[in-house]
């Protein structure tokens, strides 16, 4: 079985993938309610849990008890936080000393990427190889705080970046303006839940969709435009149309998002569409994205709600099927590219 380890952010998580049945446990210990007070992840702080944290997760989660078991260790090396990827590193190596066990680095953005297949090799490991062919090549989007990308999934497995922010990320433009309204943290979900109660089309907000022939996104503008129409409101008419400007905010996200992915889908004859990352949670996005796939008649593949944010289990699924998760020698890679 592979063990995988993930610390790019305030999430500490483990998970156990065995190539004949799928991922077969994973554990996780989020500090969500330790950064909320401050609006965002402290990185010493969230360094500080890593390493108290992992020890006991590796104990509740039976690991040990099966490290006969393990016959290779995989571990997120970037991007992230330098000082939460560190941890998380040394923490798997340590464990590969002791084992006598290799270990790889796995970058996290491909462990995104690769996300979506995993129900489809849950389904019929035996058949996996051959049902991943028939859905190549693939368009996936990646949608989190930290990065918009979308990008193209070879026959050879070869990730090509076809398109990225060229400013904030989806996730951070959601979250930046929950801020401004006021809204605790997380945010963006937070946007989501009052949006569903507001009108999308109530406010004018830019959709900044690029031209089909420039590959990029931009939110800086969407969250310019909000705050400069909060300096109009008061507070009254804030709390009043509060679930309209949300709604409004979060189709305008949705519709570049969906904008520039219908660009690249009239391109090219793509046999899947693919989202993943911690925006893909969002219920409006992925009626979007499935009403895309629908349209252009291909499968809509998005990753599982527990395997949207910052898991393990995606890192042990692309260690698995990804052919450059190989190496035993590796660096933290602090750079947001695949």
């Amino acid at each position: 079985m592979l063990l995988s380890v993930e610390s790019s952010c305030d999430e500490s998580a483990l998970a156990l993938l065995d190539p004949a049945k799928g991922i077969v446990g994973e554990w996780v210990h989020s500090q969500i309610d330790l950064h909320q007070e401050y609006g965002g992840v402290v990185p010493d702080l969230a360094s500080r849990e890593h390493l108290q944290n992992f020890f006991p997760l590796l104990e509740v989660s039976g690991v040990l008890q099966r490290r006969g078991e393990v016959s290779r260790i995989a571990v997120t090396n970037g991007p992230g936080l330098a000082g939460c990827l560190a941890l998380g590193i040394a923490f798997a190596k340590s464990l590969g000393l002791a084992w006598q066990v290799p270990v790889v680095g796995v970058n996290h953005l491909r462990g995104h990427a690769f996300s979506p297949f995993i129900d489809l090799h849950e389904s019929s490991p035996a058949e996996f190889e051959l049902r991943l062919q028939e859905l190549l090549p693939h368009l996936g989007l990646i949608v989190s705080g930290g990065n918009t990308i979308l990008f193209q999934l070879d026959t050879d497995r070869r990730i090509e970046v076809l398109a990225e922010t060229v400013d904030d990320a989806a996730g951070e433009a959601l979250d930046k303006g929950a801020k401004l309204l006021g809204l605790p943290y997380p945010g963006g979900p937070v946007v989501e839940k009052l949006a569903t109660a507001g009108d999308p089309q109530a406010f004018d907000f830019p959709k900044a969709i690029a031209p089909r022939n420039e590959r990029r996104f931009s939110f800086s503008g969407l969250k310019t435009s909000l705050r400069y129409r909060l300096e109009k409101m008061s507070d009254a008419e804030l709390a009043a149309a509060l679930p309209d400007i949300c709604a409004s905010y979060q189709a305008a996200v949705i519709a570049q998002l969906a904008g520039k992915t219908r660009h690249l889908l009239e391109g090219k004859r793509y046999q899947s569409l693919g989202l993943s990352g911690g925006v893909s949670n969002n219920l409006a996005l992925r009626a979007a994205m499935e009403h895309l796939a629908a349209r252009y008649n291909r499968p809509c593949l998005i990753a599982r709600p527990q395997h949207t944010g910052d898991n393990a289990a995606m890192i042990a699924f692309a260690a698995y099927v990804d052919p450059t998760a190989t190496a035993t020698e590796f660096t933290i890679q602090p750079a947001l590219r695949l």
